[in-house]
Parts: C-alpha cells; sequence; structure tokens
C-alpha cells in the first residue's frame, strides 16, 4: 500500500485484481500490439508488400514490450501511440516500416477501448450471474417461511422471505438481459483512419474499393469480434460508451435497492449481513452490528449512476468528426465504473452467501401485525356464523382501532383478538379465532410464485451460464 501518494480506493480496496488488470496499462500495450499485428497481416493477404518474415517478427515481440524505450522516445514526441510504434520498431528491425501502416492513433486506441470493455462486460457478466445463483439458492431455502411484507414501509399483507428475494433476482435478470444485448451488439472501429475515409487505403490500395471494403471484416475476425461499425468519423461513436455505463448504471440500482432492503430488515434484526467473529461494528458502541457491507454496496452504486452521466455528456458534445474534450473523461469514467460494478458484484456475492435469517424474530413481528391483516377471514367466519357483514366491518374498523391505540399509545400488546372475541356480534371464542392465525394461510401464492420463478426463468439462466458458476468474492471489508 502507497502511503505517499493518492491511490484510487477502487483498486486499492473494491474492484477485484482480475478487472483492474484489464484495466492496465499492460493490458492495453499488449492489445495494441496484437492490433498493429492484425494491421499488417490483413494488409499482407491483401497483397501490399509486406513478408511473413516481417509478421513473425512482429509475433516473436508481441509481449515482451520494452516499455522503458517508449516512455523515453513519449518524453521526446509526446505522443503515447508512436512513441510505442517507435519502441515497436527497435525490437523488429525489419518490420519496422510496416508498423501502423496506413492507420490513425484512434486505430489501436479505440478498438483497445472496445476489446477492453467487451472483456470487461465478460466479467459484469460471470459475476452477475453468480449473484442471481446464490439469490436463487436463498429463495429456494426460504420460499414458504411468512413474513410480514410492507408497502410504504407499513405492515402490509404478508409475503415469505423466498418471495421476496426473487423482487431482488428479477432486477438483476432483467439487467442481464440489457448486458447480454450490449454485448451482442459491441464491435469495433476498424481502420477507417483520421476522419473515417478510409483515404490512407485508396492510396495503399490503388483505389480498388473491392480490397478496401475487405480490410474492415478481416481485422474484426482476427481480433475475435463478427463486424466493424459500418461509418465513423476518427472515433468510434461515444454513443457506444453511453450503452454501456447505463447497464452498469442499472445493475447499481438493482443492487442498491437489494442492499437498502437487507439493511431496513437488520434494522429491523429479521436478517443480517455477514459479521466475521471478531469484526468490530462501531468504535464506540461495542454491541452494534452494522451493515457495513450494504452500505458499501449503496455508497458505491451511487457513484455508477451519476457516473454513467460521463460518457452520455461525453457523447452529446463531440464535434464533427472528433474532438479530444473526450480522452480525460474516458480514462476516468469508463475503467472506474467498471472497478466500481465490479466491488458491488464481489460484495453482493458475500452479503447474498452469508445472510443470515432469524424465523423467530420474523415470527415475533408477523404475529404482532397478524390480527390485523386476518379482519377479513375473521370477518367471514363471523358471516357464517349469522353475523350480518356491514356492521362486522365497521365493529372490526372500531375494534381494530382501538387495538392500533393500545399498542402506540399504551405501549401494551396487539389486543385485537381478545377484544373480538368479548364483542358478542362476532360470536366467535378466543380459541377460534386463535385458529385462523396461522401465517402461511396469508401468504397467497408466495412459494408457487418462487417455485415458478426459479424453474421458468432463473433455472434457464443457470443452465445456460452454469460454465462460470461457482465465483466466490474475497472482499476487504
Amino acid at each position: 500500500m502507497s502511503t505517499d501518494r493518492y491511490v484510487s480506493p477502487l483498486s486499492e480496496r473494491y474492484a477485484s485484481k482480475e478487472m483492474q488488470y484489464i484495466f492496465s496499462p499492460d493490458k492495453k500495450f499488449r492489445t495494441w500490439r496484437r492490433l498493429w499485428i492484425a494491421l499488417a497481416e490483413t494488409e499482407k493477404e491483401l497483397g501490399l508488400n509486406i513478408t511473413q518474415e516481417q509478421i513473425d517478427e512482429l509475433k516473436v515481440h508481441q509481449d515482451d514490450i520494452n516499455y522503458d524505450v517508449a516512455k523515453a522516445r513519449e518524453k521526446e514526441v509526446r505522443h503515447d501511440v508512436m512513441s510505442h510504434v517507435y519502441a515497436y520498431g527497435q525490437q523488429c528491425p525489419k518490420a519496422k516500416g510496416i508498423i501502423h501502416l496506413g492507420a490513425t492513433s484512434c486505430y489501436v486506441g479505440d478498438n483497445t477501448d472496445l476489446i477492453v470493455m467487451t472483456e470487461a462486460l465478460k466479467l459484469v457478466r460471470k459475476k452477475l450471474v453468480n449473484v442471481i445463483g446464490e439469490l436463487a439458492h436463498f429463495a429456494e431455502e426460504y420460499k414458504a417461511l411468512p413474513t410480514l411484507a410492507f408497502t410504504h414501509f407499513q405492515p402490509a399483507q404478508p409475503t415469505t422471505v423466498g418471495k421476496r428475494a426473487t423482487l431482488w433476482m428479477q432486477e438483476f435478470c432483467l439487467d442481464l438481459e440489457d448486458l447480454n444485448h450490449v454485448i451482442s451488439t459491441m464491435k469495433l472501429l476498424g481502420s477507417k483512419g483520421t476522419t473515417g475515409t478510409q483515404a490512407s487505403f485508396l492510396e495503399l490500395f490503388d483505389g480498388d474499393q473491392e480490397t478496401i471494403d475487405k480490410i474492415d471484416p478481416m481485422i474484426a475476425r482476427k481480433m475475435g469480434f463478427s463486424e466493424c461499425y459500418p461509418v465513423s468519423g476518427q472515433t468510434y461513436s461515444r454513443k457506444v460508451d453511453t450503452r454501456v455505463l447505463h447497464v452498469l448504471a442499472g445493475i447499481a440500482a438493482s443492487a442498491h435497492k437489494m442492499s437498502n432492503d437487507i439493511r431496513l430488515l437488520q434494522h429491523l434484526k429479521e436478517v443480517e449481513e455477514p459479521f466475521e467473529k471478531s469484526q468490530i461494528g462501531s468504535s464506540a458502541m461495542a454491541y452494534k452490528r452494522n451493515p457495513m457491507r450494504s452500505e458499501r454496496i449503496a455508497s458505491l452504486s451511487r457513484y455508477v449512476m451519476v457516473d454513467a452521466l460521463n460518457p452520455a455528456i461525453t457523447s452529446a458534445t463531440q464535434w464533427f468528426e472528433r474532438t479530444l474534450d473526450d480522452s480525460a473523461n474516458k480514462r476516468l469514467s469508463i475503467p472506474e465504473g467498471f472497478l466500481a460494478v465490479d466491488g458491488i458484484l464481489d460484495l453482493c456475492l458475500n452479503v447474498v452467501d452469508g445472510l443470515v435469517v432469524y424465523p423467530k424474530v420474523i415470527e415475533k413481528r408477523l404475529m404482532s401485525e397478524l390480527p390485523f391483516m386476518a379482519t377479513e377471514n375473521i370477518m367471514m367466519d363471523a358471516v357464517k356464523a349469522g353475523g350480518d357483514r356491514q356492521e362486522l366491518h365497521e365493529r372490526i374498523r372500531e375494534l381494530s382501532m382501538e387495538a392500533g391505540r393500545n399498542v402506540k399509545v399504551n405501549g401494551g400488546e396487539n389486543n385485537l383478538l381478545e377484544l373480538i372475541a368479548a364483542d358478542p356480534a362476532f360470536n366467535l371464542s378466543l380459541e377460534d379465532l386463535k385458529k385462523t392465525m396461522e401465517p402461511s394461510r396469508y401468504v397467497g401464492r408466495s412459494k408457487e410464485q418462487v417455485d415458478a420463478f426459479l424453474s421458468q426463468v432463473v433455472k434457464p439462466i443457470l443452465e445456460e451460464y452454469k460454465d462460470l458458476l461457482g465465483v466466490k468474492a474475497e472482499i476487504t471489508v
């Protein structure tokens, strides 16, 4: 850990080594060299005077980058791409003259950005699928455990712990749909020249339009893509960055929603995130078990949701074929958006995998409110026993208000059942009333909905991506 200079918390505390490497300088410059090889091979295959010996020389030095030479050269010429062209040429004297032939800086810069983002999106998908998988285990285990539901954070008709988890899961499944769409539409820039017109290739290939049309598709295939964007200015459209960051912001929003619910449940002592044996919850209050991981999810998620504005504004303000006011913003907003989402998903994995459920607390709270939820059933039973529905409805309303006052004003227990039993209009004993207090009678189709959701929606996802499952997150608490 460096103590004498600023280090981004995203790399120091939150993001995985795998995601950090994807956005590392080494990954970038190795990709530049792969792109130069792909360009040279394509030009050779299409008839330019480039030899196999030159290609082989480029491949020999593809990964042993002479960073010292590139760094020294950049101090002289103040241009990162040309510095690396120079450094590569020093290692490959035979191929020196054909490196970057016909290309502009965006050939390596922009294509690398697209390659790196696509790889990062696939890592995000891997972790997102694992979060969905962990939530599926949780929902299956607790699909029939009744719990008090809330609307407006006010007690409402009961649900089950597992059914609530499907609400979190469904949002992540929607994110996966969006993520898959963006991954499936990622393309390369190709090699289109300084304003996107491929003018340099008209010179290189003596105006042979048919041959020039083959350049981009060949480069795309060599780099593992199906195609290139059909038109561009000097750069690929910055609209692509907007689409990518919007997907990340969507994942962040889903994670934030889940983490908020977990924080509220931890306050209610119904569900808790993992808490290590020696973990300290508060420096002052030794008894505290703060939901620190869920709070961190919320904190990083807010960062990503706001960060998504950066590429949108950049896309909107590009002038004509390109301006360079995108550069510094891209270097920050895109990698750090990915690193933050990577940290968020690792935290989600860790939290869901270790969620602790307290059924007794859940039951106690539910039973304290269940008499109010059961009034419809109680009224129907009383009607069957000869009562008048309209009169009974009014009496239940009055008695419910009285029971509510006893809880809120007097600090007493919910005595609605006792009040109803004492009212001759209902003709029901306390014993009869208590028989109606079986929580499973009030959760509707929660269990069946969980079963259907897991089998029809989640199981196909987990089957499709079974090779990605099994990720365990390491986090820095």
